[in-house]
C-alpha cells in the first residue's frame, strides 16, 4: 500500500542547493501512481497528496527559489504558502503544497484566535472544531526528513499518527532509488494510529 499523502521536511539551505528536487519528487509521485493505475484501473492505492515544508527561507530569500517551486505547477496542482501569502496555480491532478517558514505552533495559535474572533465558546471546542480551523487540513501518512535527524513543528497537529522516516541522504543528493526505499519502508510498517 502506498502512502496517500507524503510530507518532506527540508531546510532553506537544502532548498537553495537543490531546488529542482521538488519537481523531481513531484514527477516521481505522479509516475508511480500512474503505473499503479495502469496495472489495475480499479486500484485506489495511489499517492494523492504531497507536501514540501521548507523550514526557513532559502539563503538569498524566498524569491530566489520561487521559479523552481512554481515549475511544479506545470505538472500538478500547486498550493504555495509563504510570507502570509497563498498562491494556487497549476494543472489539475496531484495536489502539491509548498509551505515556506510555516510553524505548527503558529497554525494552532491562529486557530485559537479565529475561534475567539468567531465567538466560539470553550464548551464547543473539540478536536473536530480545531481541525476545521487549521490551514492545512490533511494528515500525512509519512513525514520524511532528508539529511537530518530532527523535525520541525510543521503539521504538529496533523502528523501525530504519521510514520516518520529519517533519510541519511542529503536533499542535494536525493535520488529516485532513495524515494523508492522510503516507499518500501512505509509498506513494511504496521500502522497503529496511536494504539
Amino acid at each position: 500500500m502506498l502512502p496517500a499523502h507524503i510530507c518532506f521536511m527540508i531546510s532553506g539551505r537544502d532548498m537553495a542547493e537543490a531546488p529542482e528536487n521538488l519537481l523531481k519528487v513531484t514527477r516521481w509521485c505522479i509516475g508511480i501512481s500512474s503505473e499503479v493505475a495502469k496495472k489495475n484501473p480499479y486500484e485506489r492505492n495511489a499517492i494523492r497528496g504531497l507536501t514540501f515544508h521548507i523550514s526557513t527561507p532559502a539563503p538569498g530569500g524566498v524569491e530566489r527559489c520561487l521559479p523552481a517551486i512554481r515549475a511544479i505547477g506545470d505538472v500538478a496542482s500547486l498550493h504555495l504558502h509563504y510570507q502570509d501569502k497563498e498562491e494556487v496555480t497549476g494543472q489539475p491532478g496531484l495536489p502539491v503544497v509548498v509551505a515556506i517558514g510555516k510553524s505548527g505552533r503558529e497554525e494552532i495559535t491562529s486557530c485559537i484566535r479565529k475561534m475567539a474572533r468567531d465567538g466560539i465558546g470553550p464548551e464547543s471546542v473539540d478536536e473536530h472544531r480545531i481541525e476545521s480551523f487549521l490551514t492545512f487540513k490533511y494528515s500525512p501518512d509519512i513525514v520524511v526528513k532528508s539529511g537530518g535527524d530532527h523535525l520541525t513543528d510543521f503539521l504538529i497537529w496533523q502528523s501525530v499518527y504519521s510514520e516518520i522516516f529519517f533519510s541519511d541522504v542529503n536533499w542535494k543528493f536525493f535520488r529516485k532509488v532513495d524515494f523508492l526505499r522510503i516507499l518500501r519502508d512505509y509498506q513494511s510498517r504496521v500502522r497503529r494510529f496511536g494504539t
